[in-house]
């Protein structure tokens, strides 16, 4: 959103005409108000990018005025006029949503600023979404996992249903079947769409540098720790993190990943303080965990915290009507990679 049409609100004729005068020298469509109430009836008729609110104005308080004038014109950045006596109510008003404030008298180099930021800020945003959008459509299911045979219907159903939520996943399936594909679209296609996906694979790295890795360590936790490392689910926080074969986790390790469910809380390894997270957890297996809980092998209770909802993905023999697909999606990959001929 750029700025275009902005509002300007305010009960003394002098400062409505010297803004108007100001920003429609500068290109911008201005519209003036006397009082809030004649703010709300235009912003009932007009869609505006910016408004600037006296917080002091006859017949409405400027709070009210704001929360009013964000349900007329939810899209608008909204900037406070306020007099040195009514800080408090700006700092509020902040609180409440407004973009910033202009404490009177001002000069019009600071209105100035505070609209070049908002150009700014509104650009990076805009920017942010269309790439949050294109990433969204480069993950949508059908895009992204590539089989219209019925186990894979069946898959697509389930994560049209999951995805949204914050459950966790347990995916079991064998090496090759998009164990990790799968997680990534079940992150991309959630809320947490734009958040860390963070990947790990519990088999590749030794027992005793897998904590490390998930819950990071303080400097001088053990020999060789020269400096502070932030964990997996630090960096993965408001976001997913994916641990593959989790059935290879040391059982030492699983109670502290039980802890992690349970608390929503991490302690790095040497340290004292407990860090407060929100990570999504999806997990994947090629094992069978409820055979190795039986072998006590696998804690039960991480079991049941993790197998919420089960997810089975079929191997290629047994969607064999996929392949045609499938080779028809690499080649074109291919073609696009290397610009050969498909």
């Amino acid at each position: 959103m750029s700025i275009k049409r902005i509002l300007v609100a305010d009960d003394e004729e002098s400062i409505r005409w010297v803004l108007s005068k100001s920003l429609t020298k500068q290109g911008y469509q201005v519209d003036l108000a006397k009082d809030g109430k004649e703010a709300l009836l235009m912003s009932r008729k007009q869609s505006y990018d910016l408004a600037v609110l006296d917080i002091k104005m006859p017949g409405i308080t400027g709070l009210e005025l704001l929360s009013k004038f964000q349900e007329e014109c939810p899209q608008a950045l909204i900037v406070i006029m306020t007099a040195e006596s009514s800080m408090k109510n700006a700092v509020e008003a902040m609180k409440r949503g407004a973009y910033d404030y202009l404490t009177k008298p001002f000069d019009l180099d600071a209105l100035d600023a505070i609209i070049f930021k908002a150009q700014k800020a509104s650009k990076v945003s805009a920017e942010v979404s269309v790439l949050k959008q294109e990433i969204k459509d480069h993950y949508q299911l059908e895009r992204t996992i590539i089989g219209q045979s019925q186990p894979m219907q069946k898959i697509y159903k389930t994560l049209g249903k999951i995805a949204p939520s914050d459950i966790t996943v347990l995916i079991y399936g064998e090496s090759g079947t998009g164990k990790e594909l799968i997680a990534r679209a079940i992150h991309f296609n959630s809320p947490r769409l734009g958040k860390p996906f963070i990947a790990l694979n519990c088999a590749a790295i030794p027992g005793e540098l897998l904590e490390s890795e998930l819950f990071g360590h303080e400097r001088g936790a053990f020999t060789g720790a020269t400096e502070r490392k932030i964990g997996k689910f630090e960096q993965a926080n408001d976001g997913t993190i994916f641990l593959d074969e989790i059935g290879d986790m040391p059982l030492e390790l699983q109670a502290k990943l039980l802890r992690v469910l349970q608390e929503k809380e991490v302690t790095r390894t040497g340290g004292n303080t407990t860090i407060q997270i929100n990570t999504r957890i999806v997990a994947a297996t090629n094992q069978d965990l409820k055979s190795k809980v039986q072998q006590k092998e696998f804690r039960e209770d991480l079991y049941y915290r993790l197998n919420v909802v089960p997810l089975e993905l079929p191997a290629l023999r047994d969607r064999r009507e996929d392949i045609p697909n499938l080779a028809d999606y690499f080649l074109t990959k291919a073609h696009h990679e290397y610009a050969s001929p498909a």
